[in-house]
């Protein structure tokens, strides 16, 4: 995947090239679209980079042939049609399936958010969901429930075996913070990848590496390859009782699949935080499973403070004619 390392911020040079936008090297108007970041927030950290930024909110576009920059998030359909000079779309967040094959968006560079605070969010998630069935915390809570003193003998975390799937900037910072607090780690990815401390699969691997694992973590992105990639052969490959961790996306797990697997044993539990509609249908099974932990897609969220620096420096970057930080491949869908 791409660098996560911030880059100290530059100048724009002189002579840079855009559509539209002659060789000014000037980065035009910027237009902020998400109905969950806090375009406030956005804009004032954003100014303090960038002080003379033009930046404006969706759908006070103004003058439509000024925007140059868009940062979004899940934009509807047709939204960039009437931005005739856009030079670059910021994503703000990981995954680009969004923006992957929209007939609306020119062919432009798109970057991705990697920042910090998003990382340590995501960290403390699956971290939290590990640790919540290695130590037994659902075990102890049904206790509670009935006034039960059950004791569970503790096992040792080296000795409890946690499989992440997707390996890219998030993953592989997941897979090392399991690793760090002493979990027995190994992660597939379609890719070869090395982690220190994380035993690394890819590709043809995936049923070795499926049959041993205890603890399962999704973190893969949602690619046309991925979709519905976890399901009935991948619940079943795993032992029986192992745990479930949904972190990425829900179109990427086979619900049907999944709520069997639930049914029956295959998977003990699962912790979900995303799912095929959201938010989740009051009638959708999952509500009434006692075996499931339900969040709102909320295990990992933009801080533009930690973000801020990057996406300045990515509209200095193309302003001056050069490629942005974090750029994805739309065409991989990451």
């Amino acid at each position: 995947m791409h660098d996560e390392t911030a880059v100290e911020p530059t100048a724009p040079c002189e002579g840079g090239t855009g559509p539209a936008g002659g060789r000014s090297g000037k980065p035009g108007a910027v237009l902020f679209y998400s109905k969950f970041d806090d375009p406030v927030e956005w804009g004032a950290v954003l100014k303090s980079e960038l002080p003379d930024l033009d930046f404006r909110v969706y759908p006070d576009v103004g003058d439509a042939d000024e925007i140059r920059t868009v940062l979004a998030w899940q934009p509807p359909p047709g939204f960039f049609e009437p931005y005739r000079n856009l030079t670059l779309v910021v994503n703000l967040g990981a995954g680009i399936d969004s923006l992957a094959g929209r007939a609306d968006l020119p062919d432009v560079p798109i970057s991705r958010l990697s920042d910090s605070g998003m990382i340590a969010l995501m960290r403390s998630y699956v971290l939290f969901s590990v640790i919540r069935y290695a130590r037994n915390i659902p075990d102890f809570e049904a206790a509670m429930r009935v006034k039960e003193w059950r004791y569970i003998h503790p096992t040792p975390l080296h000795r409890i075996k946690v499989g992440v799937m997707g390996l890219g900037h998030l993953g592989a910072a997941v897979a090392s913070s399991l690793a760090q607090a002493g979990f027995d780690v190994r992660g597939w990815d379609q890719a070869k990848k090395a982690i220190p401390g994380v035993n690394c699969h890819s590709g043809a691997e995936l049923a070795s590496f499926l049959s041993d694992v205890e603890i399962l973590v999704n973190m893969l992105p949602l690619t046309p390859s991925t979709r519905g990639m976890i399901g009935r052969e991948v619940f079943e490959a795993v032992p029986r009782g192992a745990k479930f961790v949904n972190a990425s996306r829900g179109l990427i797990v086979d619900e049907p699949a999944l709520v069997e697997a639930l049914r029956t044993g295959q998977i003990g539990a699962a912790t979900l935080d995303v799912f095929w509609t959201e938010p989740l249908p009051a009638e959708h099974p999952f509500w009434a499973m006692e075996n499931v932990l339900i969040t709102p897609h909320l295990a990992s969220i933009t801080v533009p403070e930690a973000a801020a620096r990057d996406v300045a420096e990515s509209i200095r970057r193309v302003a001056a004619g050069q490629g942005p930080l974090h750029l994805t491949e739309p065409q991989r869908g990451y």
